[in-house]
């Protein structure tokens, strides 16, 4: 539904089609709307009752109406009880109101926040590179606030405003002639149509007030940090002066906002005080005519400025609809974008003995005119160790991004299994391959939670065979906390080997059948890339095992080494047969090993 919404349309069609893009959400609780709506329209009458029965007790306490003692004690007496009961009901089925769709609108937030959440999971890595995170996150912080302002705003401002209006309307109508109708009708299309055009025209005032003060708290800001530059340039004065600009800049756009929101609360309130006389003189001609009572005209009064109260927040709902509405779109908009790499219909699942990589005559480029890989072939036995090498921009992360299938080849195949990947789901094809990356993200929690992450099902046993496995238990043993170590954002409080022991040891509690090594050790010294080498190989034994490295001295065992370049491969064999041919890899074998030495 979501893939329909949004065309070549009006701002106005596209804000009805936001709107409507809610209801599905909405209509999972249909049965607690319509009760909050029951008790929204309960909570009207009574408030619409409130004037109808002041105007029976004037009249009731109209002596002139009302000789009799008997009758001036008692009737008033329930009456006034009847107005206390009615003004405590319209308070009363006002919070029922709000509790019952305070759940609706929180449920919703809930579904709306999970199907976006889960829709950017589905996404390809291509958009992920592409994106801004802070303001992606932005856009969904402002969304789902802007989903509950409008849900709020329309049950709790809008929709009761019509209700009461419609209500009022029709009393008058019933009660007396058109005419009151007829000028309430006027005064309230009046006071919306002036609050709708005055508050889009001051809109513009509002954000340039707003980037005006955004302007001047960064550049007061931005000197702040930077105080030793502008003390090494003694340019105090200058910075004063740049401040000083903005402020007054800022000051125009203040006052310019203040003017135009004085203008338009004058210009409601005319509008209401104008309404209201022609009111109370149509009533006042007809009391003294004898064709309405004095309770009559009170009602009036009362009724008229009921309906206008609440009409004093429009400008600022409105402004606000069209402010979240537009947050919502751009939320929306996220769903609208559809992932490049999709599961096919006809799509399989990987079976659990599967096993073995190939790479056929595999071409891919992520741009038309750039190639990465060119005709690659190669295979990866079950339970062989295959690595692969070369310079940087040789393609060697591409293999593993397409392994994972991240992307899809533009010509030839990858096949894990025997089966071609785009054949597979991508869930049972991500299940069989465990992957230890060069740059291992850790979440900001505890050495257990980071670990347990490869499998959130597994036992404290299996945790702690995983550890030792990666040799990663000494470490844990020394920590004050052990395994409830907190590791910081991103892992910062943990060191490079030590992070890649936690990424093996999450990886191997994963239980894949294929492991990828994706340059895991580059970014180590000498002695951690030791110390991971060795768990590597460790972990590596009995498994089909793919390795890409820059550093030739942890793949000497594999049983074959690939050197790639320029996405094409020039040279294939052991360790011993490639440095024999003395060609490309054993140049880089000697460049490496005397920059070892030095």
């Amino acid at each position: 539904m979501h893939d329909r919404m949004y065309g070549a349309e009006s701002r106005g069609q596209t804000d009805w089609k936001v709107i409507y893009g809610l209801l599905p959400y909405l209509w999972e609780f249909r049965l607690r709307v319509i009760v909050a709506m029951s008790f929204l329209i309960i909570a009207k009458l009574a408030n619409v009752a409130v004037p109808v029965l002041l105007k029976h007790i004037v009249d009731a306490l109209d002596k002139s109406r009302q000789p009799e003692v008997t009758t001036l004690i008692a009737i008033p007496l329930a009456l006034l009880l009847a107005y206390g009961l009615l003004r405590f009901s319209s308070v009363l089925f006002g919070e029922l109101r709000d509790a019952v769709f305070g759940l609706v609108a929180e449920r919703s937030l809930t579904r709306i926040g999970l199907v976006v959440f889960r829709h950017l999971h589905k996404l390809d890595l291509e958009y992920h590179l592409s994106r801004r995170t802070g303001g992606l996150s932005r856009d969904i912080e402002r969304g789902t606030s802007g989903v509950s302002f409008l849900l709020r705003s329309l049950v709790f401002s809008v929709i009761p405003i019509l209700v009461e209006v419609a209500l009022v309307i029709g009393i008058f109508i019933w009660q007396f002639d058109a005419g009151f109708a007829w000028i309430t009708l006027g005064g309230i299309v009046a006071y919306v149509a002036f609050s709708v055009s005055v508050t889009n025209w001051r809109t513009e005032f509002v954000r340039t007030a707003n980037l005006k003060d955004s302007q001047a708290n960064t550049k007061a800001v931005d000197s702040l940090l930077n105080f030793e530059t502008v003390k090494y340039f003694t340019n105090e004065e200058f910075e004063a002066r740049r401040y000083g600009d903005s402020l007054t800049e800022r000051e125009q756009a203040k006052i310019k906002n203040t003017l135009s929101l004085a203008s338009l609360n004058a210009g409601q309130s005319l509008i209401i005080a104008v309404t209201l006389t022609l009111m109370m003189i149509r009533a006042a001609q007809q009391v003294a005519d004898g064709t309405m009572t004095l309770g009559d005209l009170a009602m009036v009064n009362a009724l008229m400025i009921q309906v206008f109260i609440p009409l004093n927040v429009l400008g600022f709902v409105y402004r606000e609809i069209k402010r979240a509405l537009a947050d919502v779109e751009a939320m929306f908009d996220i769903l609208k974008v559809e992932p490049s790499i999709r599961d096919a219909d006809d799509a399989v699942t990987l079976p659990a003995d599967a096993d073995g990589i190939c790479f056929d005559n595999v071409s891919f480029s992520y741009q038309p005119d750039r190639p990465i890989l060119k005709n690659l072939s190669f295979t990866v036995p079950p339970g062989h160790k295959v690595a692969i090498v070369g310079a940087s921009g040789a393609g060697k992360s591409t293999i593993s991004r397409l392994l994972f299938r991240f992307y899809d080849v533009q010509a030839g195949a990858v096949m894990v299994g025997g089966k071609d990947v785009r054949a597979l789901t991508q869930d049972s094809l991500r299940r069989a391959i465990g992957v230890v990356p060069q740059d291992t993200v850790l979440f900001n929690d505890t050495i257990q939670a980071n670990i347990q992450y490869g499998n959130p099902d597994a036992s404290e046993s299996e945790v702690r065979e995983a550890t030792r496995l990666a040799f990663l238990d000494p470490f844990i043993e020394k920590l004050p906390k052990g395994y409830d170590t907190k590791v910081g954002e991103r892992g910062l409080k943990v060191s490079g080997g030590e992070k890649q022991r936690i990424a093996i040891a999450r990886t191997l509690l994963k239980r894949p059948r294929i492991l990828l090594f994706d340059e895991a050790t580059s970014s180590l010294d000498s002695h951690a890339e030791q110390a991971i080498a060795q768990a590597l190989n460790q972990v590596a034994r009995n498994h089909t095992t793919l390795v890409i490295a820059h550093r030739l001295s942890t793949v000497v065992d594999a049983d074959e080494i690939i050197v790639l370049d320029s996405g094409s491969i020039v040279e294939r064999g052991s360790h011993a047969e490639l440095l024999k041919r003395d060609g490309a890899y054993a140049r880089m074998w000697r460049i490496q090993h005397e920059k070892s030495e030095n």
